[in-house]
């Protein structure tokens, strides 16, 4: 190790700030014939085949916290990919199903299974986004993306969806919420807003809806969980309507409705469900 006199110890500026150091590359070389020669460049990341040679434990602290370390665990890629697969075949069938079936015919309806199955997208984004994230900056990006996919997005697009349904059966006289695929979609939207309003009461403002620091931030956990369930309950809400609705039996074969709307929601759930971390709720 080299002394405090070594050259080779970057100094501290004088008259400035303490912790300042200077940017300049001091090269280093315990065999300046070798070719092996190291420097420190303060002014940007390493580059290749540089080694980075930091003065003291302040700087190595600095510079660690200010670089995002992998997240992920084994298996979460295969995961990720298995819902993201499950979530785009259920929705590019859907979309393919009722624009190949004259949907002007079907006026308001025709917007119901799309729309639904669109926000599911953005619901799978929306959780998947945030569930690696354990580090301030990665949590903090995260919960942004969690923000835009699920409330901007995908609670305004599913509404709009039911909305467009309930209109449809009114129009047509028809009777509401009679089918089991009805049922639990009203009961999943019921749920939805609930859980929007836990989840935005809990941290918008300081989460002051609850009041406050800790005990808002105590209630996160539970929005977590209910979210998980609510998730998987969505996505045999979409079996039911992709299998046993009178949409269904008049426009989905068996075998597209058993790879689409009964596989493709359980790859999802387990891609999801796969990837929870049940240490950050905390559960006593």
């Amino acid at each position: 190790m080299p002394s405090e006199a070594s050259s080779n110890t970057p100094r501290t500026r004088l008259g400035g700030n303490s912790t300042e150091v200077d940017r300049e590359r001091l090269l280093t070389s315990d065999n300046p014939d070798s070719g092996d020669h190291r420097y420190r460049d303060d002014s940007g990341p390493a580059q290749p085949g540089v080694e980075v040679l930091f003065s003291t434990n302040v700087e190595m602290g600095a510079d660690e916290e200010s670089q995002v370390k992998p997240e992920g665990r084994p298996g979460d890629g295969w995961a990720r990919n298995l819902a993201f697969a499950g979530v785009g075949i259920l929705a590019i069938t859907t979309w393919f199903t009722i624009l190949s079936n004259d949907p002007a015919h079907y006026g308001w309806f025709a917007l119901h299974p799309p729309m639904q199955s669109l926000a599911l997208c953005f619901f799978t984004y929306g959780v998947m986004t945030l569930q690696p994230t354990s580090q301030p900056k990665t949590k903090a990006a995260g919960f942004i993306r969690h923000q835009t996919a699920v409330f901007y997005f995908g609670f305004s697009i599913i509404f709009l969806g039911t909305l467009a349904a309930v209109i449809h059966k009114t129009i047509h006289d028809m009777n509401q919420f009679q089918t089991w695929h009805a049922k639990f979609g009203l009961l999943c939207i019921v749920w939805l807003v609930g859980q929007v309003f836990l989840g935005a009461g809990s941290v918008w403002n300081g989460g002051s809806l609850f009041g406050r620091g800790m005990k808002a931030k105590a209630l996160w956990k539970y929005h977590r969980l209910s979210g998980y369930i609510l998730f998987a309950l969505m996505m045999f809400t979409a079996h039911l309507g992709g299998v046993w609705s009178g949409w269904a039996a008049t426009f989905v074969s068996a075998p597209v409705g058993l790879v689409a709307y009964t596989v493709a929601p359980a790859a999802i759930v387990i891609g999801v469900w796969s990837r929870v971390r049940t240490s950050k709720m905390q559960f006593r």
